[in-house]
């Protein structure tokens, strides 16, 4: 009997182990954030000075697109760095190329983080909606981008001729709200850019799902959301299912207005972001 049975555990072990091997990750958060932690989280972020993010105004034809830029602590002009770009959310439109500055690109000016993670961070900044959203045929919100979004890829064209040192392999997208769905909008119209994207809280983009399949993909959502809709993220990690790359965390207990609060004061995101490469 025992002889007749190990065959067949050995075969359950194998498949067992080859299905984890092409499993999404898909993970439950219980972290909670009060008032006072709230208020205290984006104090810290808010009191960083900017004046490292240098202001510039990117050109093509009669249209305009304000951005600040980072370079790396100590930049001497040689070695190779990631470049990351931050999209801000619908609150932040505008031209005074100041507001964009949100948290999720003031977490690189920690000192902590500013030497330990050495890069170029580009933070444009758009007048007008960024993504735009409709109701596809099951309901569900998707984005679509504006047209000023096309001038980003040109812009990282340009900052990669002004600074030879960018690593290509190693350029990564980060956006909250508007900002995220912005992310995904621009990793499905050109997928073989980018190495990575931490999106949070977006409203989904399904239009190059081929073509996102092998990128690495942070999905971030909390359930309570009742602006971008949490489904939408569920929807998208479910068409997603034969990515091992791409991982889905779901915070129980936390909405759209405090969901970036638990990235904004260590180093998970440079973290995860930094061991990707194309």
């Amino acid at each position: 009997m025992q002889n007749t049975f190990k065959p067949i555990t050995l075969f359950l072990l194998f498949l067992i182990a080859t299905l984890s091997c092409f499993a999404q990750t898909q993970n439950y958060n219980h972290t909670k954030v009060d008032s006072l932690t709230f208020i205290e989280t984006r104090k810290t972020l808010n009191n960083l000075p900017t004046t490292k993010f240098e202001k510039r105004n990117f050109k093509q034809g009669k249209k305009q697109l304000p951005y600040r830029l980072l370079l790396p602590k100590n930049y001497t002009g040689t070695g190779k760095y990631p470049l990351v770009i931050t999209f801000h959310n619908s609150t932040r439109i505008g031209n005074d190329n100041e507001n964009q500055l949100e948290p999720l690109s003031r977490i690189w000016l920690r000192e902590e983080i500013y030497a330990k993670y050495k890069c170029f961070v580009l933070a444009p900044q758009f007048d007008k909606r960024s993504s735009n959203y409709s109701e596809n045929e099951d309901g569900v919100l998707i984005s679509k981008p504006s047209e000023d979004v096309a001038m980003v890829l040109e812009l990282i064209k340009t900052l990669e001729k002004e600074y030879p040192n960018i690593d290509k392999s190693r350029i990564y997208l980060i956006g909250y709200s508007m900002g995220a769905s912005t992310a995904q909008n621009i990793l499905n119209r050109e997928p073989k850019i980018f190495a990575g994207m931490v999106s949070i809280a977006a409203v989904p983009d399904y239009s190059n799902l081929k073509g996102i399949k092998n990128k690495n993909i942070w999905l971030i959502h909390g359930q309570k959301d009742i602006e971008n809709s949490y489904k939408g993220s569920v929807e998208l990690f479910k068409r997603l299912k034969k990515s091992k790359k791409t991982i889905f965390t779901t915070f129980l207990e936390l909405d759209h207005n405090n969901i970036n609060i638990p990235f904004l004061l260590n180093e998970e995101i440079p973290q995860w972001l930094f061991q990707h490469r194309n």
